[in-house]
């Protein structure tokens, strides 16, 4: 295996090749620790990279794979989102407006420290996680590794970005209105916003009013299986505790599932503004039609009855925003664009939030009408593929969520909902950009997407795929 393969390997792969002896976690370390510095000066995935902790943690992952100890992520490198307490480390949140260090590590990452995962570092995203895209006055422009004038969407933006081009196994990622399978998407790897509260938000009960979710970002969907199955589970003080699985989520990804029927819809709900369209989009999310059928499922058209879900998500999205920038500790430090955001959230009435919050019970059920006629749902992640760098320099939060309401337009709707819902790789635009096709499955169906999904990474062996290394624009 060459050091490029090995990079590219993905967690699962990786944790098994330290087991058996074959590659130790220095040696894994030291392979993204050359790569990020190699590359990462022009991607900006990482906003900092933990180099003497990581070489410290993997010597000492060494000396307990030697000693016989076999936890599923010992000596694996991973990064996280630069949105969670890491212990000893200010999570900037994509701002210069936070300056204390967490005090002890969150939940998720406590998680994964425990299933012997090393971090490597923490990878960039907007300010306060909000955009489509990352590009921040405080860390720069976060590019695209299939086309670097362009964005790898956000807010997840800096971990798809890192996963897409080698930089690490895998990272994590958090979903308020598609911020993992936006970037997924947009670069071309595999992201699962899981079911709402599946991996704990502690210390925080909740986020944006209950739409975030937490997960990560992986070239193969094994390896997001493997993260979740270290990951999931609730604590006293969060706001949704699911239902636990009733199977290992790997053990959910390495078997096929039966035959299914898929509803396959182009159909953008409206949040705001009337979205774009692309034929190539939905081109190529149509094209997986034919492959499901070839691999003995059914497909029919068939639209989710959206209604005006608009009026729903804008409000837990605008007042989540103005709630999280009441909390920052220097708020004079947010973007101006930021700050745009918070001032539009409020003035959002707390009785319209209520409306939505209210809301979402009954429109969760004419929305999961359509698996009365289907087991999983088949839509366009975003409306076009990856736009330009800078597609919003200059503009204020206005017209910001405006113009994001019209390339974004499919994600949000569930996590109003709050059900599973995947980004997988489904081809390339006619100038290589990635194009992504989400899949929604009912409340609490991890299991079905990450079987079907790997299904379809075996008929579409998106894995193979990678951006040019020269990293050429």
């Amino acid at each position: 295996m060459t050091p490029e393969d090995l990079a590219f390997a993905g967690i699962t792969a990786q944790a098994k090749l330290l087991r058996d002896r074959e590659v130790s976690s220095r040696e894994l370390v030291d392979l993204y620790l050359d790569r990020i510095a190699t590359h990462d000066p022009t991607i900006n995935a990482f906003r900092e990279v933990f180099a003497d902790q990581a070489l410290e943690a993997a010597a000492a992952a060494d000396e307990r794979i030697a000693a016989g100890d076999d936890l599923p992520l010992l000596g694996v490198p991973v990064a996280f989102k630069d949105e969670v307490g890491i212990e000893g480390h200010v999570a900037g949140h994509g701002t210069r407006a936070f300056d204390i260090p967490a005090p002890a590590d969150d939940e998720h990452v406590s998680r994964l420290r425990a299933a012997g995962a090393i971090i490597i570092g923490v990878t960039n995203l907007p300010d306060l996680a909000i955009c489509g895209f990352t590009e921040t006055e405080a860390n720069g422009i976060t590019r695209n590794p299939w086309g670097l004038d362009h964005t790898p969407g956000g807010s997840s933006g800096g971990s798809a970005a890192a996963v897409a081009a080698g930089l690490i196994g895998a990272a994590s990622g958090s979903d308020g209105a598609g911020s993992i399978r936006i970037p997924a998407a947009n670069c071309g790897v595999f992201g699962l916003k899981p079911q709402r509260g599946r991996i704990s938000l502690s210390p925080e009960p909740e986020h944006w009013n209950g739409l975030s979710a937490a997960g990560c970002l992986t070239r193969r969907v094994v390896d997001t299986a493997l993260w979740l199955d270290v990951a999931h589970g609730n604590v006293a003080g969060d706001a949704h505790a699911p239902a636990p699985p009733t199977r290992s989520f790997v053990a959910a990804a390495t078997t096929a599932p039966a035959r299914l029927r898929f509803a396959m819809s182009t159909s953008a709900p409206r949040a705001l503004a009337p979205p774009l369209h692309s034929d190539e989009v939905e081109g190529a999310v149509r094209g997986i039609g034919p492959v499901l059928t070839d691999l003995g499922h059914e497909v029919i058209d068939r639209d989710p009855r959206y209604g005006t879900i608009g009026n729903s998500v804008i409000p837990r999205y605008l007042r989540g925003i103005a709630d999280h920038a009441a909390t920052v500790p220097h708020p004079d430090l947010l973007d101006r664009r930021t700050r745009g955001f918070a001032r539009l959230g409020k003035i959002v009435p707390s009785r319209v939030l209520r409306r939505a919050l209210d809301r979402e019970a009954k429109e969760a059920e004419r929305l999961n009408e359509v698996f009365d006629h289907a087991d999983v749902l088949i839509t366009p992640v975003t409306a076009v593929p990856a736009v330009e760098v800078g597609r919003w320099d200059g503009k204020g939060a206005l017209r910001t969520v405006l113009g994001m309401s019209r390339v974004y337009p499919y994600t949000v709707t569930w996590n109003h909902t709050g059900q599973p819902a995947a980004s997988v790789p489904v081809g390339f635009s006619s100038d290589g950009l990635p194009i992504g096709a989400m899949l929604v499955a009912p409340p609490g169906r991890e299991d079905l997407l990450l079987s079907v999904c790997a299904q379809l990474e075996a008929a579409l062996a998106w894995p193979d795929q990678r951006p040019d290394p020269t990293w050429s624009s």
